[in-house]
């Protein structure tokens, strides 16, 4: 849906890594949802990416109401069952929404990716997925770049880190895993740099204070979808 999947198949190859060490993740947008029209963008999805299987692909949002939900889900656990995919979840999904799937019959999705940040902290959706062990992704972890608040910025001088590294140590010692985004070669390497420190409880404890809920968005967030 992000029409990057054919230069990243491209890159993946060119890199000399291989293939069973890079986790390549895809999405289905709204409008394809539907059983035959999912397995449709599944099977387009490994012919842009010139790939066997992917290791894991999304229904991006909840939109497209109960019944194509449940039937888009089927069709990811179909495209699993025959090898095409590693893993399956959702994004922005509430609980309501997974409880579907359980109510269905099916077994849970491995992953929720939701906009999750300090300002915008999901703890409905965190505590219901953790109890559920399904993991946490975590996009929009830098907050659009705006980390400007006074608790990350004397957070981030306190540990000598820039403010985005401290927002996704924040993130990983959630146990959440943040997808920091940058086009900037010096800053993708920076944002990998945050397993040399651990911020202290007490400066955790500041961050969480930061929680606006909803308010905290700066996305779409489309998680109360009926």
């Amino acid at each position: 849906m992000y029409r990057n999947e054919t230069p990243v198949g491209k890159a993946v190859r060119e890199s000399g890594v291989p293939r069973e060490q890079v986790f390549v993740t895809s999405k289905i947008y709204d409008p394809e949802h539907g059983y035959d029209s999912t397995l449709k963008a599944v099977q387009d999805s490994l012919n842009k990416f010139g790939f066997d299987y992917l290791d894991l692909y999304l229904i991006h949002s909840p939109l497209s109401g109960k019944a194509k939900r449940l039937e888009t889900y089927k069709a990811l656990l179909q495209a699993k069952k025959e090898g095409k995919l590693k893993s399956i979840g959702v994004s922005n999904y509430s609980p309501k929404h997974i409880e579907e799937i359980r109510e269905a019959g099916l077994e849970l999705p491995a992953v929720n990716q939701v906009e999750l940040h300090p300002f915008c902290q999901q703890k409905p959706i965190v505590e219901y997925c953790q109890a559920n062990n399904i993991l946490v992704q975590a996009y929009t972890p830098l907050v659009r770049g705006k980390l400007d608040d006074p608790v990350i910025t004397s957070t981030a001088s306190k540990y000598g880190k820039t403010t985005a590294q401290i927002a996704i140590r924040w993130s990983l010692q959630h146990g959440f895993v943040p997808l920091p985004k940058s086009a900037n070669p010096e800053r993708v390497v920076a944002n990998a740099q945050v397993f040399d420190f651990e911020i202290a409880e007490e400066d955790m404890k500041k961050l969480d204070t930061l929680d606006k809920g909803k308010a905290g968005a700066v996305t779409w967030n489309p998680v109360d979808a009926e």
